[in-house]
């Protein structure tokens, strides 16, 4: 089985080492986070419920 040479081991790890690193800067920052004010109105609804047992 014939060996592959270094350059070829040096370009496959820079290959996938910048898919790796866009694949995360993508994540990171196509993802938007829910805005903490929305969570304020959903606290201040539920606090205005009363149980009728």
């Amino acid at each position: 089985m014939p060996q592959m040479a270094p350059i070829n081991w040096l370009s496959l790890f820079i290959i996938f080492s910048i898919t790796f690193i866009l694949f995360n800067m993508m994540n990171y920052y196509l993802v938007i986070p829910k805005s903490p004010k929305s969570m304020i109105y959903k606290k201040s609804d539920n606090q205005h419920f009363t149980w009728k047992w």
